[in-house]
């Protein structure tokens, strides 16, 4: 009802009349949210963080749970860094990053086509976010930034190929958003071996990753050698949500 008023929800008690055309239009909100269309998309609009975005079909729904590796970065994230968001999407994390710290320079990278537009929408009100088009399994994206990132920042899509997901993700989550292979690690996996080439010595890593990936994500970090203070996070539900890991300084 706020949104259709054009009001905060916190003065939604001094409302004392409601037009029939606002409410016709309130209730033709509340039919195609029982038809499993998601409330970010009949609003137009995703909060993250402190930090609202513009979302609709095409682009991937930030969700509450990235906000906490959104965090771990933002802590992270010194003046004048140099950051990297790689699936950035909508921008979420990219722009939490440049809305809560002094960092230099903020790359937020996207390969699809219908996110790009909503991430450069997003991303024209931060000017230390560049927008990157480009495929985070190529080796060779970013090459000229090699060893020279501070913080780098991932979700990439995860869910194991044939999970069971809501209406809302399978009918209006770009699918590439959402699934990452047979075992959900097909982009994960060379999102490591990329993490490697662009941190610098002591950098900082956090990838976002499926539930049942909670063993599996800080293995692959530890099994590649080039990394330490491998960490694994809990989401705000206690399940296993994000790794974290810091380039090591005597690994080539």
């Amino acid at each position: 009802m706020a949104h259709v008023l054009g009001v905060s929800r916190g003065r939604l008690l001094l409302i004392d009349s409601i037009r029939a055309g606002e409410l016709a239009r309130f209730r033709d909100l509340v039919a195609r949210r029982r038809e499993r269309i998601p409330l970010q998309h009949l609003l137009g609009t995703a909060a993250f963080r402190h930090v609202e975005l513009a979302v609709g079909d095409g682009v991937f729904v930030p969700r509450p749970e990235t906000e906490l590796l959104a965090g771990w970065g933002a802590e992270r994230t010194g003046t004048g860094a140099l950051v990297v968001d790689l699936c950035s999407g909508s921008g979420a994390i990219a722009i939490a990053i440049a809305d809560e710290t002094r960092a230099g320079r903020v790359i937020a990278v996207e390969r699809s086509a219908a996110a790009l537009p909503w991430l450069r929408r997003n991303a024209s009100a931060y000017p230390v976010v560049e927008v990157v088009e480009g495929d985070v399994t190529d080796p060779r994206l970013l090459s000229e930034l090699h060893g020279a990132v501070d913080v780098l920042l991932c979700n990439p899509p995860y869910v194991p190929d044939g999970t069971a997901v809501p209406p809302e993700v399978a009918e209006h989550d770009p699918a590439e958003a959402v699934f990452g292979g047979g075992d959900g690690l097909e982009v994960i996996r060379p999102v490591i071996e990329l993490a490697a080439a662009l941190l610098r010595p002591g950098g900082a890593l956090g990838i976002e990753h499926d539930d049942v990936h909670g063993e599996a994500v800080p293995a692959l970090l530890r099994a590649d050698g080039r990394f330490d203070e491998v960490t694994a996070h809990d989401d705000l539900t206690g399940r296993p949500r994000y790794a974290t890991a810091r380039r090591r300084w005597d690994a080539g």
